[in-house]
């Protein structure tokens, strides 16, 4: 399946018909990220320039298991996608949320029954849930990691490795004042392609939506049982579909540059360096590792072979499999580009929803980010 390109980039499309809420309004703001394998929802409140997360909820739910092979959504995955989703209207109810955004990624695009799936989901939970495009996907990655963006950044590479595809998007900033540069990613949440009024702007250079993430990858190579070897076939696979991602053929200047890394393969990998023996998001957002502490993390994991992964608790069960693939993209990545360091991002699509919801109705202070 060719990789993804917007015929022209658009703005979101209104969260709620209801009216916006005043800026002194304890509005809560809620946002469902239901991927290819997990389920995900935040509910927050708008404080100062960022938001303070009141309720959160996360499970695997592997909806899209399976689907490489059939091209439909199993029943099985779809029973254990339905009662996380009831678990979320249980949490929308108990705290009164009214505004939300509920997306569906990568796993209803390409499923044949996606549309039916969602559609039963509306039946049984009242929740509506929106099939997203890639290129929202990847803008909304892009404005979570606003906060992360350095002032001395020029050139931006965000990242999104998720269950179902690879989101990447390169920005030039290099024309945007240092302590604008921030504030000219927050920005994008109006589209890619913009009039930036008075402000200088954050440019899109190149983007590009990759149908490979951690389980799809997984799957294409589940039939080579040697683990190096499978992991070695997936780094180059996901390589190879880079191609024709346009910064991807030049020579790219070290100085300026900045990789910023979002998904459960990025903070599990820092969280293995760091040692954690309990998960820890406060030292983990905005951690910056060098690639060679990257690579020391992987060649454990490739040590520990399948039985050590799945018996270490920075992992778990449910992720050994998914570790080595996202670890495979994520090395490939690193391969690619003239920086020696990656910036970790514990945010990604739900923080996005959330940021483009307060953004358009005018609850987020004009701080810095």
């Amino acid at each position: 399946m060719a990789p993804k390109r917007p015929d022209g980039a658009g703005a979101f499309p209104k969260a709620v018909r209801s009216p916006a809420p005043r800026p002194d309004q304890a509005t809560l703001y809620a946002a469902l990220d239901l991927g290819t394998n997990s389920c995900r929802m935040l509910i927050a409140q708008p404080k100062g320039s960022q938001f303070h997360v009141v309720d959160s909820f996360s499970k695997t739910v592997q909806l899209g298991h399976g689907l490489e092979q059939s091209g439909r959504l199993s029943r099985a995955s779809m029973n254990r996608t339905l009662g996380a989703i009831r678990i979320c209207r249980q949490k929308l109810s108990k705290h009164g949320v009214t505004r939300m955004r509920l997306v569906a990624t990568e796993a209803c695009r390409r499923a044949r029954n996606g549309r039916a799936f969602l559609a039963q989901v509306q039946r049984e939970t009242g929740l509506r849930l929106d099939v997203i495009r890639p290129e929202e996907e990847a803008r909304l990655a892009v404005i979570s990691c606003a906060p992360l963006v350095s002032t001395r950044t020029e050139q931006l590479l965000v990242v999104d490795i998720g269950g179902g595809s690879t989101e990447l998007v390169w920005i030039d900033l290099s024309h945007v004042p240092r302590r604008e540069r921030p504030k000219a990613i927050m920005r994008l949440h109006s589209g890619f392609q913009q009039d930036p009024g008075p402000f200088a702007a954050a440019k899109v250079v190149d983007w590009i939506s990759v149908p490979l993430g951690v389980a799809t990858l997984r799957d294409q190579f589940q039939d080579v049982e040697d683990d190096a070897a499978r992991f070695a076939l997936m780094s180059w696979f996901f390589e190879e579909n880079l191609s024709g991602f346009a910064p991807s053929a030049s020579e790219q200047v070290r100085e300026g540059f900045q990789i910023i890394g979002t998904s459960g393969t990025v903070t599990t990998v820092a969280a293995s360096h760091l040692g954690l023996r309990r998960y820890d998001r406060n030292k983990v957002d905005g951690l910056r590792m060098s690639s060679d502490q990257i690579d020391a993390v992987i060649r454990d994991y490739l040590a520990m072979g399948p039985e050590g992964r799945r018996a270490d608790p920075r992992i778990g069960r449910d992720r050994q499999a998914l570790i080595m693939s996202g670890s495979a993209i994520l090395q490939a990545l690193m391969r690619l580009w003239p920086t020696d360091r990656l910036s970790v991002a514990d945010r990604g699509l739900r923080e996005g929803l959330l940021y483009a919801q307060m953004s358009a109705d005018g609850v987020l202070e004009d701080g810095p980010y």
